[in-house]
């Protein structure tokens, strides 16, 4: 027998999106695999049950999971869920183990190895694993979308027979992934567009995607692909700059978040204040919470002249090829943890190690335990700088 692969049907009310589509079925099987699929699991996504083969489709969530030896989902699970799995099980999922500390608990009692997705290392070998990027690749395009339907005007310039309309200004604050993309398809719908980073090496990738880079004079480089914290100076000379830019854009798109971590403040309810009338916003990190003053989780809110956008999960908005990505990113990681039809953990690769967050009874991940069982040997946890803008992109 083949070790047993259980996908689970998630359960969030704003996800659809499932963590194994059946294009990925042969590869994970190549490897001395038994899938199985908890019914309708990817029915939200588009992929009906009919469309996955050889994959033995579970009407039982509880007998499913019991037998499984890995279980893969999308978001952090509930506490039934893992409770169900047997000890010495393997879940692989985006976990946010700081902010799900019961879960964390759960996974570390019932000594599940699980791996965070979301801790997946910014390096080049771990690319094709990088669940964070393939998703912010989509929140990104779809974040363009959403704030151009909600806009009164178009983007593109358009000369018609009574005369030509402008194109619209389009600022996206923070270039990591999301933003970067979000710069990408705002100007193929013909937007005149600007990035603004407090990284300036972001600078380049900027313009090589037709816009502006907005220059402030602040250098905020950090470390693991993430903008340090601002000083008061350095936010005051950034603030400064930035409100021109601001209340001259028709569209803005903010990115910077951080996983697990509160979102930075980039615009505050003054700098709205001068935006012009029927400008929007989406604040797209709204679910930790926003960007932006007066943003709301999951809410379009009117703040002064401005359209105040606050999406939660926009991935999953594009449920179908969201999916898709996320199912090869799980691949490639299946891929390095086994071997010859057996699980292998070499806690010497990079990889292994820093995305795994539980393990034997142990909560692996130092972040995540202090922040469960607190510091260890009595020392004070070192202080965490809240990071200003979203990851920088890798390749």
């Amino acid at each position: 027998m083949g070790i047993k692969i259980a996908v689970i049907k998630e359960s969030g009310a704003q996800e659809r999106r499932v963590a194994l589509v059946p294009s990925v079925v042969p590869r994970i099987a190549k490897l001395g695999c038994d899938l199985l699929l908890e019914a309708s699991a990817g029915e939200a996504s588009s992929y009906p049950d009919a469309s996955y083969q050889n994959v033995s489709i579970q009407a039982d969530r509880v007998a499913m999971l019991g037998a499984a030896d890995v279980v893969l989902a999308v978001e952090p699970p509930a506490l039934d869920v893992v409770r169900a799995m047997k000890p010495g099980a393997i879940l692989v999922s985006f976990l946010y183990g700081r902010n799900n500390v019961e879960l964390t608990k759960a996974l570390r009692d019932g000594k599940i190895t699980a791996f965070a997705m979301e801790q997946i290392p910014r390096i080049s070998r771990a690319q094709a694993m990088d669940a964070l990027s393939s998703q912010a690749t989509l929140a990104g395009y779809y974040a363009v979308l959403l704030g151009s339907v909600s806009m009164p005007k178009i983007l593109p310039m358009m000369t018609t027979a009574v005369g030509s309309l402008r194109a619209a200004q389009v600022l996206v604050m923070g270039l990591g992934v999301a933003g970067l993309q979000a710069l990408a398809t705002a100007r193929r719908l013909g937007a005149v567009t600007e990035g603004y980073d407090v990284r300036p090496e972001t600078r380049d990738e900027a313009r090589s995607l037709g816009a502006k880079f907005v220059e402030t004079g602040v250098d905020a480089t950090g470390q693991g692909g993430y903008a340090r914290e601002l000083t008061a100076e350095e936010k005051a000379k950034v603030r400064a700059v930035l409100t021109d830019h601001i209340a001259k854009a028709d569209l803005i798109i903010t990115t910077a978040a951080v996983p697990g971590r509160k979102a930075p403040r980039l615009i505050d309810a003054e700098q709205i204040a001068k935006m012009k009338p029927g400008a929007v916003i989406v604040d797209m990190g709204a679910e930790g919470g926003g960007n932006c003053e007066g943003t709301q989780a999951g809410e379009t809110v009117r703040v002064g002249p401005t359209t105040l956008i606050g999406p939660v999960n926009l991935p999953s908005r594009l449920a179908e090829q969201a999916s898709e990505l996320y199912s090869k990113n799980i691949l490639n990681l299946l891929e390095q943890i086994i071997k010859d039809g057996k699980v292998t953990l070499d806690m010497t690769d990079e990889v292994i190690a820093k995305t795994l967050a539980t393990h034997d009874g142990v909560i692996t991940a130092e972040p995540v335990r202090e922040a469960v069982e607190g510091p260890s040997s009595g020392q004070p946890a070192a202080p965490v700088a809240a990071p200003s803008a979203s990851p920088t992109p890798k390749g």
